[in-house]
């Protein structure tokens, strides 16, 4: 292996406030904590994380020399009672902002991220009527207060694999187990994101700012027939592929709704995305409805398919529907040993800068092992440890290898060599 970076192409890594923040206890993930829904049993709120160590957090990002920072506003901090906005956490955030404006690392920031406060999930969070209006009440006072710092936003993050788990498998907050209700939620985050994107391009343009950019980080994976010669494998690999992301990509960035989607006088035909925030992990192999066999195929700890042409795949088809510049926003492994992030992330570098794809940032998930939603601390995925009694940093030899690939713009065979000739394990 030996590649170069695209020209312009900035690497970074991401994180989420529930993820890696600590601290809060108002919204619900730690109320799923106190439910004894977590796998490992872990507290959200006694994270040693990024909100108490954001500055040696920012030392490590630089020492990496991470050009471009994902991060998010927790809704819960900035708002803790509906309609009561708490100024020390807003400032706070100013000044992570600032202090990464400082170290000449670019912010992307994203305004939701799986969690909601809990007087917002009482009134039955995305799924209830008036979700909208308290969203877009949250998005303005943030970027009113930030966005002299901030040009690119992340309106939601997956707003799939929220739906899915939270409201049809039940297993995230808050529990259910109805298509209906997955399928209201989907068409609430799709109205959601189309007037978020308006008010904040509008928002900053007050500001007197022309340079916003505005996107959902939008969850795609590649579906593919056990036999591709088998017709029912590739009727279900094409159904699950436009159930899963298709229609809801469709509705988010082109106002343009269609099953699960429903109707909503927000959701009307328009261009509702200025780059393709990409989230991707990996590939499905599907033979029928549900999750597909995917035997003795490359994957990580969680049993997560490896497909690196896979992002090539995904990207391209978001480009067809509309043609804007691609950032990916997540895409990382669970690898607790460290064993073959370095060939992970490699190998999705070398596809993307191989592709025509006008690809012009990649995040890196995640930065530290954080918190990871339903299965604690027990999933790792960072480029950094971190202990889970002291909080103390460590740079893992894959966050060393990330550092070469920034400072050297590329793979060469000599890295590749050293960091990367590793076998992937199986599922």
């Amino acid at each position: 292996m030996n590649f170069h970076l695209k020209p312009g192409m900035l690497l970074g890594a991401a994180s989420a406030p529930i993820h890696s923040e600590g601290g809060s206890q108002s919204n619900i993930w730690y109320d799923w904590y106190r439910q004894g829904h977590i796998k490992d049993g872990t507290d959200p709120s006694a994270f040693p994380g990024l909100r108490g160590r954001w500055q040696e957090d920012l030392d490590l990002m630089s020492s990496l020399g991470l050009q471009c920072f994902r991060l998010g506003v927790e809704w819960s901090r900035v708002e803790p009672e509906d309609g009561v906005f708490d100024e020390a956490a807003i400032a706070h955030y100013r000044q992570v902002l600032q202090a990464l404006a400082d170290r000449g690392i670019r912010p992307l920031l994203t305004l939701h991220h799986f969690s909601c406060p809990l007087w917002m999930e009482r009134r039955g969070g995305f799924a209830g009527d008036g979700s909208v209006t308290c969203f877009l009440r949250f998005v303005h006072r943030v970027v009113e207060s930030v966005g002299d710092l901030v040009s690119e936003y992340i309106t939601i993050n997956e707003p799939n694999i929220y739906a899915y788990r939270g409201f049809l498998e039940g297993s995230w907050p808050p529990g259910r187990r109805s298509l209906p209700d997955m399928a209201r939620v989907m068409t609430n985050l799709s109205a959601a994101h189309i007037e978020a994107y308006g008010l904040i391009r509008k928002t900053r343009l007050k500001m007197g700012f022309t340079d916003t950019r505005v996107g959902f980080s939008n969850h795609l994976r590649s579906f593919a027939p056990l036999d591709p010669a088998d017709p029912v494998h590739r009727f279900w690999a094409s159904r699950s592929r436009q159930l899963f992301q298709g229609s809801l990509t469709r509705a988010m960035c082109t106002g343009r709704a269609s099953f699960p989607i429903g109707k909503h006088p927000s959701i009307i035909p328009g261009q509702y995305c200025d780059f393709h925030a990409v989230s991707y992990r990996g590939r499905s192999t599907v033979s029928g409805p549900g999750k597909g066999p995917g035997h003795g195929l490359p994957a990580d700890d969680l049993g997560r398919e490896i497909d690196p042409q896979g992002i090539v795949e995904v990207c391209r088809e978001v480009c067809k529907l509309l043609p804007r510049p691609v950032y990916i926003t997540a895409n990382g492994v669970c690898d607790g040993a460290d064993a073959f992030r370095a060939r992970y992330i490699a190998e999705h570098l070398e596809a993307l800068c191989a592709s025509d794809l006008p690809v012009e940032r990649y995040y890196y998930w995640s930065l530290l092992d954080g918190w990871e939603w339903a299965l604690g601390r027990s999933a790792r995925f960072g480029l950094t440890g971190v202990d889970p009694q002291t909080g103390a940093r460590t740079v893992k030899p894959s966050g060393e290898f990330y550092r070469q690939v920034i400072a050297q713009g590329g793979v060469s065979e000599e890295l590749y060599r050293q960091f990367c000739d590793v076998p992937y394990p199986t599922c």
